[in-house]
């Protein structure tokens, strides 16, 4: 097991003594850490469990290498009682890691009360067996409530003279359920209620935790990363930063292995929050998966987890302890409206305009471009295959194309496994011809000049700029799925428009571009 860096907390590390122990020893049975038992009802619980059922309530158990850490994330404090809110209980893993911390000594409060809502009653003898592990604890007193956590919180907060009474919770940890809530909902509806704007369900359990937090209460929630960017999320961004304070936010590095029992492809992060709390330094650690076998952790500055002049609130979470180049050199400061520059998404969805798509150019079309028709090589169209490679040109498809010039485009979705996230590629006009109109595809991101192309060469150093790894490394510290939007591309700084004029200038007399060459210019540039 790798050490941990100096700045590790007191709290991780007693996790990984227990983690260790945990999986290579098996020490922790009987009474004393009685997770272990509920770890073997949740394996039993996932298996049996009914995948449409799961995947209509968006269920996903967490395992016990997860409850722990989360567990452990709490900051012992004076409080005399503890009442937990538990929202999306599942078989009640994390109440059951919160609860053998306190069986362990390691908080010092006098009664404990829980509250587990889950919705999916199939799963409540499992809750209530989980729960009876600990009725040897007179001091400890749990409710199982199998009501819609949003409409009774929306109901409570807002004052509903029918609502349930629900109280104000000193802790609450989370793995919330993962599914889109429609715009027209009862959901949504209620949400809105209680001025709370928010796209999933994650999300929304996690502002209605937070709103019935007592002063200083804590927050621990495993959620999908998409919350740190992305103009859908940016109220439930501004709402999360209003009302606490950022203590720790954990990443997995993998995709697939955090939730592998489910088959989770999605990128989590564990996030620690302190309701009403000052915001100081955020601490970060990283593994690659739920063992956490090589879990690293070190402590930055907030304005390295949201920047100060960001109006989107993106969430970075920098997994190096140094600035990258991208973030410390004075020159990268311009916004795309500074250098008078736009991006947009890629205006020709080609199933709306199937009539008038083409598979080749021909008399009265417009050359066609996909991300298909670029590579590191150059750009081939026509290209052969399954895509087309034209449009017609007329009254119905004008309003979506642009004028042939020259113009950066950076693609919208990459896979997983590529190198690079963020992939630019420049419109050469005269591989066009005489083509007096382009249309750029829906899954690119084109950069333009009140849709008029750009000047040769600050379409080059553009394109250069967004190349480089530094750029690359910035824009995965907030995005971690394989979408690159154009809201994204907006919040990043940028060189001035002479600086990439000079990139430009330089590119366009290589006679080939490596990935180490941007970089080794670029590191030049900036130094």
């Amino acid at each position: 097991m790798k050490k941990l860096t100096e700045k590790a907390c007191p709290a991780i590390e007693i996790f990984i003594i227990f983690c260790f122990s945990f999986y290579h020893q098996n020490r922790h049975t009987g009474d004393k850490h009685l997770l272990a038992q509920v770890e073997h009802t949740r394996r039993t619980a996932s298996r049996l469990a009914d995948p449409q059922q799961k995947s209509r309530l968006g269920q996903f158990f967490t395992p016990a290498s997860i409850a722990c850490f989360m567990a452990e994330l709490f900051v012992p404090n004076r409080r005399k009682n503890c009442i937990l809110l538990d929202a999306g209980a599942g078989v009640g893993s994390l109440s059951a890691a919160f609860l053998d911390r306190w069986v362990d000594g390691e908080f010092d409060y006098k009664h404990i009360e829980l509250h587990a809502f889950e919705i999916d009653e199939t799963l409540h003898p499992y809750l209530r067996q989980t729960f009876e592990l600990y009725k040897k604890k007179p001091t400890i007193t749990s409710t199982i409530r199998s009501d819609d956590f949003i409409i009774a919180a929306c109901d409570w907060l807002e004052n509903n003279l029918f609502a349930r009474p629900l109280p104000k919770y000193t802790h609450a940890i989370l793995n919330p359920p993962y599914k889109k809530i429609r715009s027209n909902s009862e959901h949504r509806l209620a949400l809105r209620r209680v001025g709370i704007e928010t796209v999933n369900l994650y999300s929304a359990f996690v502002a209605l935790s937070l709103a019935l937090l007592d002063d200083h209460g804590q927050l621990v929630a495993i959620i999908p990363r998409s919350f740190c960017n992305g103009l859908y999320y940016r109220p439930f961004r501004e709402y999360l930063l209003k009302k606490a304070a950022i203590r720790h936010l954990h990443l997995f590095t993998s995709r697939s292995k955090a939730f592998k029992d489910d088959n989770v492809l999605q990128e989590n992060i564990i996030i620690h929050l302190e309701r009403g709390g000052m915001q100081g330094p955020v601490k970060v650690s990283t593994s690659t998966d739920h063992s956490f076998n090589d879990l690293t952790v070190q402590e930055h500055p907030f304005d390295r987890i949201v920047f100060v002049n960001d109006q989107e609130r993106f969430i970075h979470v920098p997994t190096a302890l140094n600035q990258n180049i991208v973030e410390r050199c004075p020159m990268v400061c311009w916004s795309l409206d500074d250098i008078g520059l736009t991006v947009s998404t890629g205006p020709v969805v080609d199933f709306r305009v199937k009539a008038h798509l083409r598979e080749m150019p021909g008399v009265g079309t417009a050359p066609l471009l996909y991300p298909g028709h670029f590579s590191d090589s150059g750009t081939e169209w026509p290209k052969a295959g399954k895509k087309p490679n034209a449009i017609l040109c007329n009254s119905d498809t004008k309003k979506w194309l642009y004028p042939n010039g020259f113009y950066c485009l950076v693609r919208r979705f990459s896979s997983k496994e590529e190198k690079r996230r963020v992939v630019a590629s420049v419109i050469e006009p005269s591989l066009f011809g005489d083509a007096p109109l382009i249309g750029i595809e829906n899954h690119l991101n084109v950069f333009h000049e009140n849709r008029q192309g750009l000047q040769k060469v600050l379409a080059y150093g553009l394109a250069v700029f967004l190349n480089t790894t530094a750029v690359d490394e910035q824009f995965r510290c907030f995005n971690g799925h394989t979408q690159v939007n154009a809201t994204d591309l907006k919040t990043i700084r940028y060189p001035s428009r002479k600086i990439l004029t000079v990139i430009g200038e330089w590119a366009i007399r290589q006679p080939a571009l490596t990935q180490e060459k941007i970089d080794n210019y670029f590191e030049t540039l900036t130094t």
